[in-house]
């Protein structure tokens, strides 16, 4: 029985839940459909905020567009205003133009007639007095010549002598204060060139290491510089021998690396000479900047610079070539600056004047032609290769400029102790041995050593044989005997030497 109470009791909650349940989602039915039409409602209300501001913008944006067409109007009329009157003031400009251009042609006309009326009355005055003095133009013209030469001939004539005279006098006066004011200002050393240069030691046990195993060592040595290395009784010295200055300074820098180093072999004298002519030209290159720089020259290339320092080893009668360059710059600027000439051509043109010594050694030609070439081949003004070309009078001056570079260099030369004729006159002597050896078939190296009593000659093997270098030593001989002129005897030495490098890896 209470089985089925229980029944009854569930089967009414079941039912009542169900009516309460349904009733409660009608009710949030209800809700949501009220949210949805506030929703809807405050939409519609927005939309219509929105469509009023747009309207509103709408209007201000059309107000402001017609503002802007206002102005713009406004701005076109004034502009229209402005062409209008310039328009009409060129009409009047271009009247009164006009009126100008009919004056002076009215004028022309008239100055046209004065002239033809001019004219008229002198032929006409010019027939009278032809009638009066039976005389011709051409008569009367000569008879006035001889009668002003007749009584003024002797005066003029004297006058001119007079002044001759004095501009000559006046010139070499003021010459003469040119050149000595430009002596005065430029002092520079004297000669003091040498054929010998000393290398100190550190003991004398280094000098039989310089000779090395049956003079492997300095036979080595002389025969890649050229130069005669002369070891006597002098303590703790030897003296490196050689008319080429640049040789004598590459084989003083490479001993003193050897002797620094203590190994002393050929492998290592090959190494140090190497390393000694990298020295050099370091050294050829900043003596050609410190020249242009002491001078203020600065359109110059880098290659003409180092063959300007490459005369800082080359000499001419004793004197350094590029000192006397510079010195001869300096001399050539203070005469341009007194009588008014090109100072930087004078100057350019003094220190390149002897350049072509530079390559003399190494080219066929005088240096003045060499310089010459050297010159055009840099694309230099032509006032500066006539200054090069025309320092011996070898040629005629095209300038000024040229003509004091000439005068600059007799100055420098002619100097007291600038120069010495008797070292100049040796170096020739050496440097014609060398020439006359090297023109011969086959020969690849030629020094001149034990001031000029002995020739070296370094052929290549695969040109020149056993035999044939006996031949070429007798023939070297005869042509010497033949072209030149020396004292005692001169040994010539034929040196034919193979080497074979291989390497092991």
């Amino acid at each position: 029985m209470s089985i089925v109470y229980l029944l009854i009791v569930l089967i009414v909650g079941l039912v009542a839940g169900y009516f309460i349940r349904k009733v409660q989602i009608a009710n949030k039915v209800g809700s949501l459909e009220a949210k949805v039409a506030k929703g809807l409602e405050e939409a519609k209300n927005k939309e219509k905020e929105i469509m009023l501001e747009a309207k509103a913008k709408a209007l201000e944006i059309v107000d402001q567009a017609k503002k802007t067409e206002s102005d713009f109007r406004n701005q076109i009329l004034k502009v229209e205003e402005r062409l209008a009157r310039r328009e009409s003031d060129l009409d009047k400009k271009l009247l009164e133009v006009e009126k100008s251009k009919d004056e002076l042609a009215q004028k022309k006309e008239e100055l046209l007639k004065t002239s033809e009326d001019l004219k008229q009355i002198k032929q006409t005055q010019l027939a009278q007095l032809q009638k009066i003095s039976n005389l011709t133009l051409e008569d009367a013209k000569r008879v006035l010549l001889e009668a002003t030469e007749k009584n003024v001939g002797p005066e003029l004539s004297a006058l001119i002598r007079k002044l001759l005279i004095n501009a000559r006098d006046e010139a070499d006066r003021k010459a003469r204060e040119i050149v000595a004011l430009a002596i005065q200002r430029c002092a520079s050393e004297v000669t003091s060139e040498q054929t010998t240069t000393t290398v100190a030691l550190p003991n004398e046990e280094m000098k039989g290491r310089i000779i090395g195993k049956e003079g492997r060592n300095i036979r080595t040595f002389e025969q890649m510089l050229g130069v005669e290395v002369i070891i006597d009784d002098t303590p703790d010295a030897v003296v490196i021998s050689g008319f080429n200055s640049v040789r004598r300074h590459i084989a003083k820098i490479a001993l003193e690396k050897l002797i620094a180093d203590g190994r002393i072999h050929p492998a290592k004298i090959e190494e140090s000479v190497e390393k000694a002519k990298k020295e050099v030209a370091e050294m050829i290159r900043e003596a050609g900047e410190a020249a242009v720089y002491e001078l203020g020259i600065t359109n110059f290339p880098t290659k003409l610079i180092q063959l300007i320092g490459r005369l800082k080893f080359r000499t001419s009668y004793g004197q350094n070539v590029l000192k006397h360059s510079v010195e001869m710059a300096k001399l050539a600027a203070i005469i341009a600056e007194e009588i008014g000439a090109d100072v930087a051509t004078v100057k350019q043109g003094a220190l390149l004047h002897d350049v072509g010594k530079a390559l003399d050694q190494d080219m066929e030609g005088t240096h003045v032609e060499i310089g010459k070439q050297i010159a055009k081949k840099f694309n230099l003004p032509e006032k500066i290769v006539n200054a090069i070309e025309a320092h011996h009078g070898d040629v005629e001056y095209t300038s000024i400029e040229a003509a004091i570079v000439d005068a600059a260099d007799n100055i420098s030369g002619s100097r007291p102790g600038a120069r010495r004729d008797t070292y100049e006159q040796y170096i020739q002597r050496l440097e014609d041995l060398e020439r006359l050896a090297a023109g011969f078939e086959g020969v690849e190296k030629v020094y001149a050593i034990q001031a000029g009593r002995e020739i070296r000659v370094f052929v290549t093997p695969a040109k020149v044989d056993d035999w044939s270098a006996t031949k070429l030593a007798r023939d070297i001989a005869n042509k010497i005997e033949q072209e030149l002129k020396y004292p005692g005897e001169i040994k010539v030495m034929v040196i034919r030497e193979t080497r074979v490098i291989e390497y092991a890896r």
